[in-house]
């Protein structure tokens, strides 16, 4: 009986707070707020931040329906423009069909606190977004804003060594999304001196990193991650940096995603490695295809592909038959690094050809490959795909163990992206003799 009590008390409370919340919105949108934003805002953030979960989907529904613009004004104002193009005319329709919560955002963001509650507000609501598709107004919203205050010319490049604070570099060990860093042992060489690692900062998040990317400094273009995470390896002289291999890229703020950072990353990292050490010339990432094994499994037809040269659906086809009769029917099979290692070179370059149409000709559409859409329309190109370059479990799940490396020629990103926009994939003639 007495834990029946305090639910409904707990529930009562939660009904108040999520009150008082939107009169606290409300206040904070009226003349009285304006001049005591940060005052209020900050009220808001507590009341926000003592809200349960389910609660905070109400008050995400409450902005979309309470703070939503006047379709009559909208209206009005469309037809007014509509009459007479003037700048006063266009002022009005853009003021009057911009959602009141977005300038309710921009007024929370002014206090102290206010941009890390922003980014973790949206984190819930992406949680949340697919079991509440009517939230996607609001979630259109937040995006735009964070787009902008976190666009890349407000953030700060710096580089992490093992000499950085311990907090951060605890934050490396939790945020590593590639491959795992396995404690202290395996970060301290993966920072070791022929190794770098950048993150972009905020001055509003000033000890939180947003996005790192993990560089291996080598001799050469490398074809297998184990070596370059293997925590017992020695670390390899000046002498022997030849070549900047981009291997892991981890955004740490889940309330970010979707807004771009990582592109910019990794071309200024390039450049401040140019920077430092001018002996490099060589820019490329040894990188996962986490969508290859499931597109392999699902696809039947290859005569559909985009881009495709000709006789390339048959090849395809004789490709995966070559491969399904090896397996039994059973491509699964392909996790297994044994397996792999017996087959014979037709059928590694099977699986090879197949892996190449899947990044050459898939990765211009939407839903394609997530990895690959990224590194191609940031302008690299599609130089080499590496057989058994993964051979952890979660590599072979995912890509049959295969990875690939991208080129990034900085005289050539732009022109590559350009490319990829419109459709056509910068392939390397390695990438091109397999298809």
């Amino acid at each position: 009986m007495l834990d029946g009590l305090k639910k409904v008390v707990k529930k009562a409370s939660n009904k108040r707070a999520l009150s008082t919340l939107m009169e606290d919105c409300k206040v904070l949108m009226s003349e009285r707020g304006q001049a005591n934003s940060v005052a209020i805002a900050h009220q808001l953030i507590e009341h926000f931040e003592h809200l349960p979960e389910d609660k905070l989907i109400e008050f995400f529904l409450r902005l979309v329906r309470d703070f939503a613009p006047n379709p009559d004004e909208v209206l009005s104002a469309a037809q007014a423009y509509a009459s007479d193009q003037s700048a006063a005319h266009l002022k009005q329709l853009i003021e009057v069909s911009e959602p009141p919560r977005q300038e309710l955002f921009r007024r929370i963001n002014r206090t102290p606190g206010g941009t890390a509650e922003i980014v973790s507000m949206r984190s819930t609501l992406l949680r949340n977004l697919k079991a509440n598709p009517e939230l996607g107004s609001l979630e259109d919203d937040l995006l735009h804003l964070l787009s902008s205050w976190f666009n890349p010319g407000f953030l700060e490049l710096q580089k992490v060594d093992w000499n950085s604070p311990a907090r951060l570099l605890e934050k490396l060990i939790e945020h590593e999304a590639v491959h795992a860093i396995d404690g202290w042992d395996d970060l301290r060489r993966r920072l070791a001196p022929d190794r770098r690692c950048f993150a972009f900062f905020h001055p509003q998040l000033p000890n939180e990193p947003l996005i790192f990317v993990e560089v291996a400094l080598v001799p050469e273009m490398p074809n297998c991650i184990t070596p370059l995470i293997d925590k017992q390896s020695k670390p390899l002289s000046p002498d022997q940096f030849k070549v900047a291999t981009f291997y892991s890229i981890s955004n740490c703020q889940p309330g970010l995603r979707g807004v771009s950072m990582g592109n910019f990353l990794i071309k200024r990292v390039a450049e401040e490695l140019h920077k430092e050490l001018p002996q490099i010339k060589t820019f490329c990432t040894l990188s996962p295809i986490p969508g290859f094994a499931a597109w392999l499994h699902a696809t039947t037809d290859f005569h559909h592909l985009h881009g495709k040269k000709r006789g390339l659906g048959l090849r395809l086809s004789e490709a995966k038959e070559a491969l399904l009769m090896a397996t039994n029917g059973d491509l699964s099979a392909l996790a297994n690094a044994t397996l792999q290692r017996g087959l014979s070179k037709d059928l590694q370059a099977a699986l090879m050809r197949l892996c190449s149409a899947y990044l050459a000709h898939q990765s211009i559409l939407s839903g394609a490959d997530p990895v690959a859409r990224f590194h191609l329309d940031n302008g690299a190109r599609l130089e080499r795909i590496n057989l058994l370059g993964d051979p952890s479990r979660k590599g072979l799940k995912q890509s049959s163990g295969l990875m690939v490396n991208y080129l990034y020629d900085l005289g050539q990103v732009e022109a590559n992206h350009e490319k990829f926009v419109h459709g056509e994939v910068v392939h390397a003639k390695s990438v091109a003799a397999l298809l």
